[in-house]
C-alpha cells in the first residue's frame, strides 16, 4: 500500500498538532519527526544583475506533501536547466514543518479482531507538508528578462504536480 492521496490532508483549516521540540522532548506530541524528502532549496547560479523576478504564489489556502514539493521543483528546475542553463537562480520558499499522522488500520480477512476503531485515534506520524496561505510564494526565480517565457513554462509544469490554485507573479 502507497501513501494517501493528496486530497486526504489539504484542508489548511485543521489544527495542525504537530509540535516537535528538540530542546523539551516532554513538550512534543510528536515523538519522532518523520524523514524528509525536500533537501535542496536553491538552485542555479546566483549573479547580482537579474533584472526580473518572477514566484509561483498560492491563491487558496492548502496543505503540500513536501514529495510533492519535490517533484514540481525537480521538474521546473530540469527545464531551466535545459531552456536557461547558468542564467537563473531558483529557490524554493516554503520549509515542511508540518507533520502528517495516519490512524492505519489493518485490512483484510480477521483483521476485525486487531483494530480498535477511532478509539484514541491520534495517529502516528508518516509524512510532512508545507502548509501555505493565501499569497504565499511556493518557488521564486530570479532571471533575466530574455528568460521570462522559459521560467513561465517550468512554473506550468510545476503547477501540475501541485494541489491547489496558483499564479505566477512578475517583478
Amino acid at each position: 500500500m502507497g501513501i494517501r492521496p493528496g486530497r486526504a490532508i489539504r484542508d489548511a483549516d485543521k489544527v495542525a498538532w504537530t509540535r516537535f521540540s528538540r530542546s523539551k522532548p516532554k513538550k512534543s506530541f510528536i515523538k519522532a519527526m518523520p524523514h524528509a524528502d525536500l533537501h535542496q532549496f536553491r538552485m542555479g547560479t546566483e549573479k547580482p544583475d537579474y533584472d526580473s523576478v518572477l514566484s509561483l504564489t498560492s491563491l487558496e489556502a492548502v496543505i503540500l506533501r513536501d514529495n510533492a514539493i519535490e517533484s514540481a521543483r525537480q521538474s521546473s528546475n530540469k527545464y531551466l536547466e535545459e531552456a536557461a542553463p547558468g542564467s537563473y537562480y531558483f529557490v524554493v520558499r516554503v520549509y515542511p514543518h508540518h507533520v502528517i499522522r495516519e490512524n492505519k488500520m489493518i485490512a483484510g480477512a480477521g483483521a476485525d479482531r486487531l483494530q480498535k476503531g477511532m478509539r484514541r485515534a491520534f495517529g502516528r506520524p508518516t509524512d510532512r507538508a508545507a502548509r501555505l496561505q493565501v499569497g504565499t510564494p511556493l518557488f521564486t526565480v530570479h532571471t533575466y528578462k530574455a528568460n521570462i517565457a522559459h521560467v513561465k513554462k517550468a512554473f506550468d509544469r510545476a503547477v501540475r504536480k501541485l494541489s491547489g490554485k496558483y499564479r505566477i507573479a512578475v517583478q
